[in-house]
């Protein structure tokens, strides 16, 4: 049976990614910093698509870049995700926390920072939502901007995203990252047949040895 044991050990280690992994579910490139962000606070919005792959994703956070005036901290903004850009279907709104770090200088005298917020977890199925972010508010109650890259260097499926600042006109979209679990793959009855599976191969090959 030590064999056995070692055969379905070594199985449910090798199944481990096909359930629930905590990360990226869709990111739209590294931060830019030298090249135009947009207002999300003082009345203004911006909304970027982003594209779930997994069906039963479960998002429960952001990670976006942001233009500060020196010295300024983020402290909350509000975040919703939408069918439509700003509109349509809410699946989420709320106002988020937001942790500050890597915070740099730029030519145009901001400070360029990776700002990172988690929320109760909400189940998207697959397929193209939206991301808005407006009424940030910060320490010192300055403007807070939303570093446009354009979605250069960019990964996921249905990158780059696509942007409206106030449900108008296009703009090249911006950096930020979408946080959560992708969600799980196998069915348990097809997880319990697979282990007895196992089970059986592992005691097959123990007789075998015995021979």
């Amino acid at each position: 049976m030590r064999i056995a044991r070692l055969t379905l050990l070594a199985a449910c280690l090798t199944l481990s990614p096909l359930f629930a992994v905590a990360g990226t579910l869709y990111e739209n490139g590294p931060i830019n910093g030298e090249t135009n962000a947009w207002t999300i606070n003082l009345g203004f919005e911006v909304d970027d698509s982003f594209f779930i792959a997994t069906p039963n994703a479960q998002v429960n956070g952001i990670a976006f870049g942001a233009w500060l005036t020196p010295g300024d901290v983020l402290q909350t903004v509000e975040v919703s995700i939408t069918s439509q850009p700003g509109f349509g279907t809410t699946y989420f709104d709320g106002i988020v926390n937001f942790t500050q770090s890597g915070c740099s200088l730029n030519n145009y005298s901001f400070d360029v920072c990776t700002e990172t917020g988690n929320f109760s977890p909400v189940s998207l199925a697959g397929g193209t939502y939206y991301l808005n972010l407006f009424n940030a508010v910060s320490a010192e109650g300055n403007p807070v901007y939303w570093d446009e890259n354009s979605g250069a260097g960019c990964h996921s499926e249905g990158c780059p995203s696509t942007a409206y600042p106030d449900f108008f006109e296009t703009i090249p979209s911006e950096a930020f990252t979408v946080l959560g679990n992708a969600g799980s793959v196998p069915e348990p009855a097809s997880l319990a047949l697979f282990a007895s599976g196992v089970i059986v191969a592992g005691l097959l090959g123990r007789r075998k040895l015995l021979k």
